[in-house]
């Protein structure tokens, strides 16, 4: 783990604020609609596509670049990658616990597939074919919770994909990281859970 100086704290702090714009709130504006009182109150991607699909490819944007931008302005090359996923965490939990949405936010999926784009491009790219692909499955089949179960298997098999490619130590953040967005999804199962 790298030092924690007063610098890198600071990069840390900047990078949770831009990950805490509130991109699915500001894509609704002169809607007249509040995200979090429609659909599943998730002021994320998902639930403002159930809304608009032209206000959800801004809100996919917005929280999408997040991510990149977090890494592609605070990380600096020849630091450890290391710092590259603590800049990561950092931009995905300010986006889940937005200061400006009162500490709650949407579930981390663009804005961390944003920080896996710059990270790791080629696996981020069968990750984002492997979500597409069970997106339209589970449209077909009527899967309960499509979104969350694409969303997170794409990113178990990110975790697994870094560990054959770049090894455990690497893996272990992927694995957090995973972590984190399965813990932002808990509302998904208890739902799944509750219609059984």
């Amino acid at each position: 783990m790298p030092e924690l100086t007063a610098v890198l704290l600071l990069r840390l702090a900047g990078s949770f604020l831009l990950g805490s714009i509130p991109f699915a709130v500001l894509s609704m504006l002169g809607s007249g609609v509040d995200i979090r009182t429609v659909g599943s109150g998730n002021p994320g991607f998902n639930n403002v596509l159930r809304v608009s699909k032209p206000r959800a490819l801004f809100c996919l944007a917005g929280d999408l670049g997040k991510g990149i931008c977090a890494i592609l302005l605070l990380y600096r090359a020849a630091e450890p990658m290391s710092v590259a996923w603590l800049l990561g965490f950092a931009v995905v939990l300010g986006h889940c616990y937005s200061p400006f949405l009162r500490f709650d936010g949407g579930k981390g999926i663009a804005t961390s597939a944003g920080v896996m784009l710059v990270l790791y491009l080629k696996l981020a790219l069968v990750c984002v074919a492997s979500y597409v692909l069970l997106r339209i499955v589970g449209k077909k089949l009527h899967w309960r919770e499509d979104g969350a179960l694409a969303s997170l298997a794409s990113w178990a098999l990110f975790a697994v994909l870094v560990f054959f490619s770049e090894g455990r130590h690497m893996a272990l953040f992927a694995l957090v990281m995973f972590l984190i967005l399965t813990w932002r999804h808990r509302d998904n199962f208890q739902r799944l859970a509750a219609r059984r």
